[in-house]
């Protein structure tokens, strides 16, 4: 994922062994060679407690999205849509990773023409080696992982990103649409930035000096940017806004929240491709700017609204865990604490103020929420990554790296809403974006899957 990592290592290299006349001086050179750093040495075999965290965190990641934003999504929604959110999220899952597995991962992280620079194609999008996971064996290593560990703990990241979609256009979205939808996207959104901010030297925003450890701009604005555009073209509820459409299980919505703050340590830790302090900081500030954040929501709510919600906290957490992903490898816990708490304030109005004045029917505020706290938390980056501000990363000028961000982050708006309005457009010209009124008004679970997620009987 990130330009830091050593490439991947060609099983096929042996040490040879000295025949038994070699030179003292070859036995000095030997001798030296072997008192390297052990780190130098780690990274020419594969490292079992690195795997055995990135196995554990590859899980962790696919629990964000089954059962855990499915189960935050179906709360929200009328109890007539319960399964219809719970049934996209695992579709959307088992559709992400077979797509990812014939060439979702081959043209996100292949490198294959990088050396060409920036102005080739591959500063945008990766090659075609990898497709179908060719050349991918037990023992082909990606830094000192299984490459097949490090394929699955993408994949986790490719799989959540559009179903976190779902969120905007809730409750009126047709199944096949969504399915159309769902493959075009994560093929010509998702697929191109994850490789322009994580495909190594050569990649377009990587080269550019943008700093996002876990996803800041490929997933969350990314995702967030789409969702704003599909609730825009798809159309408000019937009913919005003056129809009440109160959540029908909070309940539900809390535990799918903590399942996300649960799985997030793998989403940030997970991403240092390794069991090293990178991991172990990044767990820490994810704590800490999360809960952070759920107190900041939750405070702001209680004084504005004169009283806090379940969905309040449950958001405010969700927030700080978007907010954090970008910094999660350059942050420190003082810089954790602010972005967390800057994130909550900005996406409660996002998600109460701006919403409410212009009048777009963002169904669970996966715009006010994962873009706006998104694009907290990358430009935020620029400034808590640096030393003299608590950061552990490489940067001497604050104003530069903050610009730099920005930059990343305006990039990410613009590809995004253009790619993701493009494919709406090609969707409804084909089988149609939205279910008539008598289905909506009926409820998807019926109309569309011939089930009820209760029995009234």
């Amino acid at each position: 994922m990130h330009s830091e990592i050593e490439p991947e290592i060609e099983n096929s290299k042996r040490i040879r062994r000295c025949k038994p006349h070699v030179s003292r001086s070859l036995l000095v050179v030997a001798g030296l060679l072997a008192a390297m750093p052990a780190a130098a040495q780690a990274t020419a075999h594969m490292d079992s407690g690195d795997t055995a965290w990135m196995l554990t965190a590859s899980m962790l990641v696919l629990l964000m999205t089954i059962p855990g934003l499915a189960l935050f999504y179906g709360g929200m929604v009328r109890a007539k849509n319960l399964l219809s959110v719970l049934m996209q999220c695992f579709a959307i899952t088992a559709l992400v990773s077979v797509l990812w597995v014939i060439y979702g991962y081959s043209l996100a992280f292949s490198t294959e023409g990088m050396h060409a620079g920036v102005t080739n194609l591959h500063s945008i999008i990766g090659g075609m080696d990898r497709l179908m996971l060719a050349g991918i064996k037990p023992g082909t290593l990606y830094g000192s992982v299984p490459e097949s560990v490090f394929v699955m703990f993408q994949m986790t990241f490719a799989i959540i990103t559009p179903a976190l979609i779902v969120g905007a256009i809730a409750e009126r979205m047709k199944f096949s649409a969504l399915l159309l939808f769902t493959a075009l996207w994560f093929t010509f959104a998702y697929l191109p930035m994850a490789h322009m901010v994580w495909g190594g030297p050569g990649s377009l925003l990587g080269d550019m000096g943008v700093l996002d450890f876990a996803g800041g701009t490929v997933v969350h604005i990314n995702a967030g940017i789409a969702g704003l555009v599909a609730c825009l073209v798809i159309g408000k509820r019937r009913g919005y806004p003056h129809t009440p459409m109160p959540p029908h299980n909070l309940g539900y919505t809390l535990i799918g929240a903590s399942m996300l703050w649960l799985g997030w340590f793998g989403f940030n830790a997970g991403s240092a491709v390794a069991a090293n302090g990178s991991a172990g900081m990044a767990m820490l500030v994810t704590q800490i700017a999360t809960a952070a954040a759920a107190i900041g929501w939750t405070a702001i709510e209680w004084i504005v609204h004169r009283r806090p919600s379940v969905l309040g906290i449950a958001s405010g957490a969700v927030a700080g865990l978007v907010a954090i992903t970008p910094a999660a490898g350059t942050a420190g816990p003082g810089g954790a604490l602010l972005i967390g708490l800057a994130a909550a304030i900005i996406s409660f109005f996002a998600a109460t103020r701006l919403k409410r004045r212009f009048g777009y029917d963002d169904s669970l505020d996966v715009f006010g929420v994962h873009a706006v706290a998104g694009i907290v938390g990358a430009i935020l980056t620029g400034a808590f990554a640096a030393p003299v501000l608590g950061g552990f990363g490489e940067v001497s000028h604050v104003g530069l790296q903050l610009w730099i961000q920005t930059k990343g982050v305006a990039f990410t708006i613009v590809y995004s809403a253009l790619v993701s309005y493009g494919v709406l457009k090609l969707v409804d010209w084909t089988v149609g974006l939205r279910v008539d009124q008598e289905q909506e008004q009926m409820g998807l679970d019926l109309a569309l899957h011939d089930e009820r997620g209760y029995n009234l009987s």
